[in-house]
């Protein structure tokens, strides 16, 4: 059951839900769309009269999804995510995060964030904790990783979006990073992602490589159950016994989740089909599926990337993606921020 409340004191619903349910057993409070959204079990009918009461100004919904906090009735136009305190996620403007698969060094990163920029740009990625199928493979560089992230997000304006492995690196995460990102192999991991939520920071959550929709619907309710409301979903790719790409993207998830979801939902085609030459036209159907935006591995030098290197763009073909991107974009009333030029840095 779905209690929507325009005008509402949280802790006063709070100390309500708490004076009747014990450690608020199957109970969520969030404020999404300008409302408190409030989740009671449906057996709960004391609970259920005692909400009605709390407050006239309020909307009693049950044939809401079973993901209620983010069913699109909520926010009938969509929610709005910020990416730190200069982007946002959601709405007409389409935002774009790029950067390498793994940091490496500040050089390498600074490259980067400069000629992410320069393709329009407004967030920076890269992996300072990197989960990798192999043990032997480059594993990121930790909190050295994470320390340039920062310094580099200084340097350039560029908030920063990276991904968090364990619950015992999500404060250190969050001091440095501007979004926590979910990977695909903790995308039902709950614990971590309910630390994550809990931190109050934006939450880019990957879809499991094999997970329906629905699951991951479910997996971004834990956060907000948290009461923390800023989620991206981002799309990359499912398994599937197709072998020509890297796994298959499922673009149709991105309409299927906006029709159902007030969710912003981004597209990685870089994981999603792990070749360089199929970027560009994924990337593009992306954007023309209704995607609020893409994630896109690029590299100052990609033949000599640890981690990756075979699906991050150098520097002609982002830029050259950037430039189709936006005629796309212009056919749909949707816009990119106007590109910066590569810094001098750059090499």
């Amino acid at each position: 059951m779905l209690f929507i409340y325009r005008v509402a004191d949280e802790q006063s619903v709070r100390d309500l839900i708490d004076a009747r349910v014990p450690n608020r057993h199957g109970t969520a409070i969030c404020r999404i769309g300008g409302g408190l959204a409030v989740v009671v079990p449906d057996s709960d009918v004391e609970l259920a009269a005692a909400l009605r009461e709390f407050s006239a100004e309020h909307r009693m919904v049950t044939d809401h999804a079973e993901a209620a906090l983010s069913d699109r009735l909520l926010a009938p136009s969509g929610s709005v995510v910020p990416l730190g305190a200069s982007a946002t996620v959601g709405g007409a403007d389409f935002a774009l995060i790029a950067g390498p698969c793994a940091v490496e060094s500040h050089q390498q990163l600074a490259d980067s964030a400069a000629l992410a920029k320069s393709g329009g740009a407004v967030a920076l990625r890269g992996g300072a904790f990197k989960p990798r199928t192999s043990p032997y493979s480059f594993q990121g560089l930790g909190d050295d990783g994470l320390r340039m992230l920062a310094k580099v997000s200084a340097e350039t304006g560029l908030p920063v979006v990276t991904e968090v492995v364990d619950v015992t690196v999500v404060d250190a995460v969050a001091e440095h990073a501007d979004v926590l990102q979910i990977g695909t192999r903790n995308a039902q991991n709950f614990s971590l992602i309910r630390a994550a939520g809990r931190t109050g920071k934006p939450i880019l959550l990957k879809r499991g490589f094999g997970c329906t929709v629905a699951e991951w619907l479910q997996a971004a309710e834990y956060v907000l159950a948290e009461g923390n409301p800023h989620v991206i979903l981002c799309e990359r790719g499912i398994r599937s016994f197709e072998s020509s790409t890297r796994f298959t993207l499922d673009l149709s998830a991105v309409a299927v989740v906006k029709h159902i979801s007030h969710l912003p939902v981004i597209v990685d085609p870089s994981h999603g089909v792990g070749h360089r030459h199929l970027i560009k036209p994924m990337a593009l159907a992306a954007a023309a599926a209704g995607a609020d935006g893409l994630m896109v591995d690029i590299h100052p030098d990609p033949k000599a990337a640890l981690c990756d290197g075979n699906q991050a763009l150098g520097e002609d073909a982002w830029l050259d993606l950037a430039s189709a991107l936006r005629a796309v974009l212009a056919g749909l009333g949707r816009s990119l921020p106007a590109a910066k030029p590569v810094g001098a840095g750059l090499s």
